[in-house]
Parts: C-alpha cells; sequence; structure tokens
C-alpha cells in the first residue's frame, strides 16, 4: 500500500513538474561554464592586446563618465566589475527592471553592459545583455523567462516539489530482490536489452546517481527562491557551530591616501595595489550621500564565497569595515559558499564538470519518466480494449 502511494505521488508530481524540470536542468548544466565561454565566444570584449598592458589605470571616475555617455537618457551604471589582472577590460552594467512585469522583455526595461579598456578609456564594445545568450539561459534557471515575480516563484516550488520526487524515487529504486541480477541492474544498465528496458534502467539508475549532488543542488537553489526556507537553513549551521568570533582587522581605522578629488577613485587604486592578485573586484554604485563606499573583492574570479568586503568611509576615507569569507562561520559562512556550492564553483574545473554532469542527469529524468508513463498508459489503453 505504501509503495502504491508512493508510485502515484511519484507520477503525478513528475508529470506536473516535468516540463520544468527538464528546463531548469538543462539551463543550469550550460551555465556552469559560462565564465569560461564567455571568454572565447566574447573575447575581444573580455579581454585586452598586450601592448596596451603597460600603461597605467586611468581614475574609475573618468572611465564611468565614459561608459554613461554609451547609455539612453534614463538609464544609468548600477554596477562595476573590475580586475586586478592587465589583460582585461573593465565591465560597467546598467539594469532596469519593473518587478512586477510578467515576462523576460517586460521586466527588464534595458540591460546593458558597456565594456571599457580601463588603460586609455575606450569603450570596446556594449553588450545588449536583455537578449545575450547566457544571460538568457540564467534567466530561463532562475524564472523561465518569466520575470522575478510569477517566474521565481514557479522554478521554486517545481525546485521544492523535485526534492520530494528525489526522495520518492530514491524509495522505488530501493531493490526488494537482493539477487545479484537485480542488484546489478540497480546500479548499472545494459545496453543490449530492448529500448523499453533500457528506458527504465536509465530512469532508475540515472536517478540514483544524481541524488545527492541533485538534492544539493535543489537545496541551494531553495535558498535563493525561498527567504523563510533561506532563515531555516542557515539557522540549522548557526547551531551546529559555535558563535562567530569578531576577528579586529590591523586596517581598520586606517586612512587610505587621497591621491583624487573622488573617493571612489581613491579606494580602487587603494585595492588594487594591495590586491593585486585578486580575481575581480565588484562595486554596486550607491548615492553620493551614501557615508560609506563598498568593495567586494573575490580573491578568485569564479568563486563568490572567498572574498574580502571593504567599507570606507567617503568623507575621511577611513576603513569602517572588512568583512572576510574566511571569518565567517555557521550560517554567513554557508550563505557565502550557496552560490559556489549551486554551480560547482566550490573545487574548480572538477566539481563544475560534477555540478554540469548532474544537472545533464536530472534533465534526462522527466524525459525517460514521461516515455515510461506514456507505455504505460499506451498498454492499459490495449488491455481495456480487449
Amino acid at each position: 500500500m505504501f509503495r502504491k502511494a508512493v508510485i502515484w505521488l511519484h507520477k503525478w508530481l513528475g508529470i506536473i513538474t516535468g516540463i520544468i524540470v527538464f528546463l531548469v536542468s538543462l539551463s543550469g548544466a550550460v551555465y556552469c561554464f559560462q565564465d569560461e565561454l564567455k571568454l572565447v565566444v566574447y573575447t575581444d570584449r573580455y579581454m585586452l592586446p598586450s601592448s596596451e598592458q603597460s600603461m597605467p589605470t586611468r581614475p574609475l571616475s573618468e572611465l564611468l563618465d565614459v561608459a554613461k555617455s554609451q547609455l539612453a537618457d534614463g538609464q544609468d551604471v548600477s554596477r562595476i566589475d573590475l580586475y586586478p589582472a592587465r589583460d582585461r577590460n573593465w565591465v560597467f552594467r546598467a539594469v532596469g527592471t519593473d518587478e512586477q512585469a510578467l515576462g523576460h522583455w517586460n521586466y527588464f526595461r534595458y540591460y546593458k553592459r558597456i565594456f571599457v579598456n580601463p588603460y586609455n578609456a575606450e569603450v570596446v564594445g556594449i553588450e545588449d545583455s536583455k537578449n545575450e545568450f547566457f544571460q538568457l539561459v540564467l534567466q530561463l534557471h532562475m524564472n523561465l523567462l518569466l520575470g522575478k515575480t510569477y517566474g521565481h516563484a514557479v522554478v521554486g516550488y517545481s525546485t521544492a516539489i523535485f526534492v520530494v520526487l528525489l526522495l520518492s524515487g530514491i524509495v522505488l529504486w530501493w531493490p526488494k530482490n537482493r539477487k545479484p541480477k537485480t542488484l546489478k541492474r540497480s546500479f548499472w544498465f545494459n545496453a543490449r536489452v530492448k529500448w523499453k528496458r533500457l528506458n527504465y534502467d536509465l530512469h532508475n539508475v540515472l536517478g540514483f546517481y544524481s541524488f545527492f549532488i541533485a538534492l544539493l543542488l535543489c537545496v541551494t537553489g531553495l535558498v535563493f527562491s525561498f527567504p523563510g526556507f533561506k532563515k531555516i537553513y542557515l539557522g540549522f549551521f548557526d547551531r551546529m557551530t559555535s558563535e562567530a568570533q569578531t576577528e579586529t582587522h590591523p586596517q581598520l581605522g586606517e586612512r587610505i591616501p587621497s591621491i583624487h578629488p573622488d573617493a571612489l577613485d581613491n579606494t580602487v587604486i587603494f585595492l588594487l595595489n594591495k590586491y593585486p592578485e585578486a580575481g575581480m573586484m565588484s562595486i554596486r554604485l550607491r548615492d553620493a550621500e551614501e557615508p560609506l563606499i563598498d568593495v567586494q573583492i573575490r580573491m578568485e574570479e569564479g568563486r563568490s564565497g572567498n572574498f574580502k568586503w571593504y567599507y570606507v568611509r567617503r568623507k575621511t576615507l577611513q576603513i569602517e569595515k572588512i568583512i572576510q569569507s574566511e571569518d565567517l562561520k555557521g550560517g554567513a559562512k554557508m550563505a557565502a559558499l550557496n552560490y559556489d556550492l549551486h554551480t560547482g564553483n566550490i573545487g574548480g574545473f572538477g566539481t563544475k564538470l560534477l555540478a554540469c554532469l548532474i544537472a545533464l542527469f536530472c534533465a534526462s529524468l522527466p524525459v525517460t519518466g514521461y516515455i515510461l508513463w506514456w507505455h504505460k498508459a499506451k498498454m492499459r489503453r490495449k488491455t481495456y480494449k480487449k
């Protein structure tokens, strides 16, 4: 009776969410290597010729003015990604959204990336990110191109249902017969059997091997989707660890040298000189009235969980606060690592490849599941006619 109930639940939840799981999983697999692929596909936008790498960096305020000049009225730069490596252009993002709009092209009123050579202030490319391939893949993954308000909820609830499918799938996979032949079929498939049996084995075997990593990808995805779940999830890790100790950084209270009139220019020059080996630095532009400037320094470009975050007082150039990923514990540590865990960035190329393969396995499960359902329905119709 219990097994029949699990089969019924597994079947109908899979039918309802199968297409969504397929699209989210497939887009996630593609997006795993977007950082590497962008440098190959858009080399001219991101990379600089070696002949210009010996020049001094122009002030950020000058580069920002150049980037803003490429935008239409009513559009503004909201974020800057800059790179200490001297072979990279800097990226100025301009984003405007309508949070309540339905559909990707209505949600983004505009989304542009302006690529600027930091050594001669030349604009090397303007990207319509609203229609750029990898951005479309990301939005398909996060909200099915339906916009944040509607699509985000659909993906979030479908992910939660997929967790139930994974758990019920393990119950159904569990071998009742412990004979060697049966056990072998539970862990491997025979490509020489008929396609119906092969499809069934693929669904079972790939589901089993995907289970633990797929569950991790789902849980980290739910952290992005539901603030309530995030609070419970991070609270669990807070209770599992001792209270984080407040680290006193030796630079706190230090004043950054004032070389330029603009406080952000001075902050950027100071951090570029201090962390020349960092992967990238990210700045979210605040109003000029905001008392603090904050700059996130990713020590590795592809990992958001390995960082230092500087807060500098705008008027005095005094370093007010420094948050370092190595000082975080418990829930705060898991929150910092969530993106890296979700995308496979946590361990470099190997874990990214693993996350990509598991995402492809997950994309295959609705396909093999629909085929199983279609075949059984067809057999029932034949039996009914007889």
